[in-house]
């Protein structure tokens, strides 16, 4: 009950601090919890698509210095928050209205009515999403990735990587790299555990 109160005092200051909505800061926080410390995810008050991670901001309207400036220092605060309040204290309710940082469907709103379309083992993505006849979905714990490509589902080893973005080439060989805290990484990189070949 007082992490509630605390959590909430927390994200109106930020929001009154930055300018911001609470309902843009209460995103950035859901997506921090969702992305372990990184957060993708899409709100109005960053220009839509946005990430963060310690280093790198980008936001939908990439040219905004200030913009990016607003939502370093709001998750950089609530990245810290996240650190420092004991997961058993910290809300549990995150909303699913997260989204890599590139235009796409929601692949949430599939698994929300019931949708799944990667292994039900894994449990539930820090991030998906699709574009074209691609999706994908991110499993950070159990350190997978699922690409679903034109109905041919692939699941991959991400190793050590901590995959905390996405791009899609859009040509006629579409293709998905992804970021993480090593820099870019190409599917071709990464071991294939399942799928067709």
């Amino acid at each position: 009950m007082a992490s509630d109160v605390r959590e909430e005092a927390l994200l109106t200051r930020l929001a009154v601090r930055h300018d911001l909505s609470r309902d843009a800061v209460k995103t950035v926080l859901d997506a921090l919890r969702r992305g372990g410390g990184m957060a993708q995810f899409s709100h109005p008050d960053f220009g839509g698509m946005a990430q963060w991670s310690p280093g790198m901001t980008m936001v939908g309207d990439m040219f905004n210095t200030g913009m990016k400036g607003k939502l370093d220092a709001v998750a950089t605060e609530l990245a810290a928050y996240l650190k420092n309040t004991p997961a058993s204290d910290a809300k549990s309710d995150v909303r699913t209205s997260s989204a890599a940082p590139v235009r796409q469907e929601e692949a949430e709103t599939g698994r929300q009515a019931g949708n799944q379309w990667w292994p039900s083992d894994l449990g539930s993505p820090s991030t998906s999403g699709s574009q074209n006849a691609m999706r994908y979905a991110v499993f950070p714990e159990k350190r997978r990735l699922v690409i679903d490509e034109g109905g041919t589902i692939s699941v991959y080893d991400t190793g050590d990587h901590r995959i905390h973005g996405v791009a899609q080439a859009q040509s006629a060989s579409a293709t998905l790299t992804f970021t993480s805290q090593s820099g870019t990484v190409d599917v071709a990189q990464l071991t294939k555990i399942s799928g067709a070949s």
